[in-house]
């Protein structure tokens, strides 16, 4: 079954601070990941760990495409685990004074085997998070 995962949400800041959010590493520290080499270019790979200090999951990531203030696409992987490549779009629809902010993660189903951290409910689970209370907190406060 290749069904991605899908998450939105809507929140209430213009399309340029949302895109500011997503694309400045000095942002992404505050609600997402600290991401000391991610450059906001195609063709740009970047690599990060799961916040406190465990360093358990190597995350790595390449950019495919980039549309500001419209679209990101990237890899997600885990390169010490496996070789396999998944994908996460975050795309960012302006309505009025609100931004809804959609993120796709496919090929979720090539990390079956690797345990129950890398499952459907656990990625959903975790961008449900990430979105719908780390980025919406944050750029509402």
């Amino acid at each position: 079954m290749n069904t991605p995962i899908i998450v939105q949400y809507e929140i209430e800041a213009p399309v340029d601070k949302v895109w500011k959010a997503l694309t400045d590493k000095n942002e992404m520290k505050f609600w997402y990941f600290d991401i000391p080499d991610f450059v906001a270019e195609a063709g740009q790979i970047f690599n990060f760990f799961e916040p406190g200090g465990e360093n358990k999951y190597h995350h790595q990531g390449e950019i495919l495409d980039i549309l500001p203030n419209q679209k990101l696409k990237h890899t997600w992987s885990y390169p010490d685990y496996s070789s396999v490549k998944t994908t996460v779009t975050w795309e960012l629809i302006p309505e009025k004074d609100e931004t809804l902010v959609r993120l796709t993660h496919e090929g979720i189903e090539n990390f079956k085997g690797l345990g129950d951290n890398f499952s459907r409910e656990s990625f959903t689970e975790g961008w449900n998070t990430i979105l719908g209370k780390n980025l919406k907190g944050y750029l509402e406060k």
